[in-house]
């Protein structure tokens, strides 16, 4: 990462938007993270009884949510206004997606428990590490994605319509639509090609 001047008339805020190095702190970014921090503990400490909640807290929280989609606390975010879900989508216990930069969530995306979606990036140098500089990359998931449990998707990913990837895979370059992938790094299996019948689709899933 090339160093910037520590202060060429930008906030840190700005900064972090325009996907440059910052450094958090200043009013701007603490109070961001506060209220998202709140809203968060809000969103957590809700019960199922509780929808109609969940669904107020949770458009509050994000950038955008579309309809029918439902997240599972617990729910664990940055700032969340930099998260934009598609509709119907479901995501299961214990998703951390950290938004420094933008997270796009398609349509139709199902995520299973632990998932890790995380955009932060810090320095490889030890000196601007410990002056605290780190910047972010975006994170784009597309339409009809699953990511089976335990998955981490890193900086910069982008991740095409109706891929899986398997449990406990680490995502740490663009996978191609339609295409099964697993392991650590995430590497293409298999691709994929929509079942005939109904038999064909059980022993896809299964497959999978």
């Amino acid at each position: 990462m090339t160093m910037p001047a520590k202060d060429d008339g930008r906030s840190m805020r700005e900064r972090m938007l325009a996907g440059d190095l910052y450094i958090f702190g200043g009013p701007e970014l603490a109070e961001a993270n506060a209220a998202a921090l709140d809203l968060m503990a809000a969103y957590n400490a809700t019960t199922p009884r509780q929808e109609p909640l969940r669904r107020v807290l949770l458009e509050q929280l994000l950038g955008s949510v579309a309809e029918d989609t439902a997240i599972r606390p617990p729910l664990y975010v940055d700032y969340g206004s930099q998260i934009r879900i598609g509709a119907r989508c479901f995501a299961n216990f214990g998703l951390v997606a950290l938004d420094v930069a933008p997270i796009t969530i398609g349509d139709d995306v199902q995520i299973g428990p632990n998932v890790q979606l995380l955009t932060p990036l810090h320095p490889v140098e030890p000196g601007p590490r410990r002056d605290k500089w780190e910047a972010a990359r975006p994170i784009t998931i597309g339409d009809n994605v699953w990511l089976g449990g335990g998955v981490i998707v890193l900086p910069g990913v982008t991740i095409g319509a109706n891929t899986v990837v398997g449990a406990g895979a680490v995502v740490t370059k663009d996978l191609p639509a339609n295409v099964v992938a697993v392991g650590n790094p995430a590497r293409v299996g298999r691709s994929i090609e929509e079942p005939a019948g109904r038999d064909e689709a059980v022993a896809a899933i299964e497959e999978a």
